[in-house]
């Protein structure tokens, strides 16, 4: 009976650990994923929290919402066949679904300082993290919880998921090793899965113990690995305890000729740029950016992303294809579905604005894999509908890396004089087209709590906001083109890499 109940245990913490990794991948707190499921976030948080098995209708319903591709369904079967075996523990709480099991009751860490560095070399990404450890709770913490994740596709988990599910992530490749203050530290095995590990470091080694005590603060020190062809092109990292300073280190080959930009999300507000600059040094065989920030809010998470312009470095054989096809298979929408040429519903904010984060959320991890497989020297945009979602919601790239976002948008002043430019578009990304627009507006939209603002544009941002607020009403730029003037092909465009004119 013992052992039954221990595999009971096993088999729901192995299903809440899957579910919360996949909510995560996808950036959605346990509300928004209620929202999506058709479940109540009670009952969610029973789930997670281990007071309850989850029904199969959830774990298929959340396994489609979260795109986990059969991971959800599986460890689902394995936790209601250890269920059917020995029914009566399901009312028991598994000790390792305890939310936020950092340490023990009583204890409470503050990080002083983290500072995280990641390096490719040789087809290999090292990341090696420091964090100064300060135990302000009344017991010893004896036992620090890691999390090695990895997502080869961002925004496209059911293609990662394929990928681990074939070439799983493994303990020899990860190489994981651990120190604090100089002494070695043991580490145990919480969660072993195909994109994902979760380990206990140890306050202790085979030579003795070394809690963290009330009062005391410490540095401890984790180095892993990952091949790259497992790594995509992101790094994130995730404010789970009080911290006071993070500092990121971001170091990739030169002749890879790389570029990067950070983006600050939570699980309550809709992605944004870093609020300060990413800085950029080369030393001739490396580039490396850095970035730091003070007193970052619980729960926010900051991702790096990249690209690398050189053209030895794609690593996907995406570039083979035609423009369009490389487009459509990292989930654009292409034309002829009449999603593109439908005026979408706006959002009654801030009724509506779960739906809002998660639609914005989704375009941004779109817009990620997008710049994945193409340069945008002149920026880039890319609407809900091109998504497939019919609401009025697109994102802007500005060529310098800000991103504006524009709920229920609409142009409400244009200026008299226009200019005439190539533009291209996602939806039917094979050609170029010759488009005039007026090289200044004012468009009205709100923010995700229903206040409205008024923003003008000018120059080439004026042209892609344009562009993304006629997606919105079903306008394509074909549309916009004077009589006679067609679109040409994209082996004929000149424009690729390079500025608007202005």
């Amino acid at each position: 009976m013992n052992q039954d109940r221990e595999q009971l245990s096993e088999e729901h913490a192995a299903f809440v650990a899957e579910l919360r990794h996949w909510r995560e991948v996808a950036g959605y707190s346990q509300k928004a994923l209620a929202g999506l499921v058709g479940y109540t976030p009670s009952y969610i948080s029973k789930v997670e929290g281990g007071t309850i098995v989850p029904s199969r209708d959830f774990a298929e319903s959340a396994d489609r919402g979260l795109k986990a591709g059969q991971a959800l369904i599986r460890r689902w079967r394995d936790l209601h066949a250890a269920a059917q075996a020995h029914p009566a523990p399901t009312q028991r709480r598994p000790e390792a679904a305890v939310a936020d099991p950092q340490t023990a009751p009583g204890t409470a860490l503050v990080v002083e300082h983290e500072h995280a560095e990641l390096t490719l070399a040789d087809g290999v990404y090292r990341t090696r993290v420091r964090r100064l450890l300060r135990n302000v709770g009344t017991e010893p913490v004896t036992r620090y919880l890691v999390r090695v994740a990895v997502d080869r596709y961002p925004g496209d988990p059911e293609r990662s998921n394929q990928l681990y599910r074939s070439d799983p992530l493994t303990w020899e490749e990860i190489n994981l090793t651990a120190q604090c203050a100089g002494e070695p530290m043991a580490w145990t095995i919480m969660h072993d899965r195909d994109a994902f590990k979760e380990v206990w470091l140890q306050f202790e080694n085979q030579d003795g113990r070394f809690p963290l005590y009330p009062g005391e603060e410490r540095w401890i020190e984790y180095v892993y690995t990952v091949s790259a062809h497992k790594w995509g092109p992101w790094w994130q990292r995730a404010i789970r305890l009080p911290t006071r300073r993070l500092s990121l280190s971001l170091t990739l080959p030169a002749d890879l000729d790389p570029v990067a930009w950070g983006t600050e999300t939570s699980m309550t507000a809709e992605p944004s740029a870093f609020r300060t600059p990413i800085t950029r040094d080369s030393d001739g065989d490396s580039v490396t950016f850095t970035w730091a920030t003070t007193e970052p809010p619980l729960h926010t998470r900051f991702r790096i992303a990249w690209r690398f312009k050189a053209a030895n470095a794609k690593e996907d054989q995406v570039d083979t294809l035609a423009p369009s096809d490389q487009m459509q298979q990292i989930g654009i929408v292409q034309e002829g579905d009449p999603v593109l040429t439908t005026e979408t519903r706006r959002f009654d904010l801030p009724a509506e604005s779960e739906d809002a984060r998660r639609v914005i959320a989704q375009l941004s991890s779109t817009m990620e894999r997008a710049a994945q497989v193409h340069e945008f020297a002149k920026g880039m945009g890319i609407a809900a509908p091109q998504i497939g979602i019919s609401r009025n919601a697109s994102l802007v790239r500005t060529p310098d890396g800000q991103v504006i976002t524009l709920l229920n948008a609409r142009v409400i002043a244009e200026t008299p004089d226009t200019d005439e430019q190539y533009e291209g578009c996602l939806s039917f990304f094979d050609v170029r087209g010759m488009v005039p627009r007026p090289r200044g507006i004012e468009v009205e939209h709100q923010d995700v709590d229903g206040t409205t603002r008024i923003t003008a544009f000018t120059g080439g941002v004026a042209r892609l906001v344009q562009h993304e607020i006629d997606h919105v009403y079903g306008i394509l730029y074909r549309a916009k083109m004077r009589d006679g003037v067609s679109p040409i092909p994209v082996s004929q465009y000149k424009g690729t890499g390079k500025a608007w004119s202005q």
